[in-house]
């Protein structure tokens, strides 16, 4: 899948599951205040990854993302391995 692709997927499903307008997606944004996640969002955003991309988040992945680039790269690194 191309990169442009994956960031395309994830912000049409940010937009649509937590109502952020898209020009609030800025790559250098943190990504949990952006999206004003708490635990349970934290979760929900981990089932709709797992579900879209077909990959299982450790906690200890999440852990290292802050903005959305951060974001973007590990479901692009995660996809890349899967394809592989």
């Amino acid at each position: 899948m191309v990169e442009s692709a994956i960031v395309d997927k994830i912000n049409k499903f940010l937009i649509e599951e937590f109502e952020i307008e898209e020009e609030d997606i800025e790559m250098d944004a943190n990504l949990m205040e952006a999206l004003d996640l708490d635990s349970l969002d934290i979760i929900d955003l981990v089932v709709i990854i797992e579900s879209n991309f077909g990959f299982k988040v450790t906690r200890e992945d999440f852990q290292n993302i802050k903005t959305f680039q951060d974001f973007y790269d590990y479901i692009i690194g995660k996809v890349a391995q899967e394809e592989a």
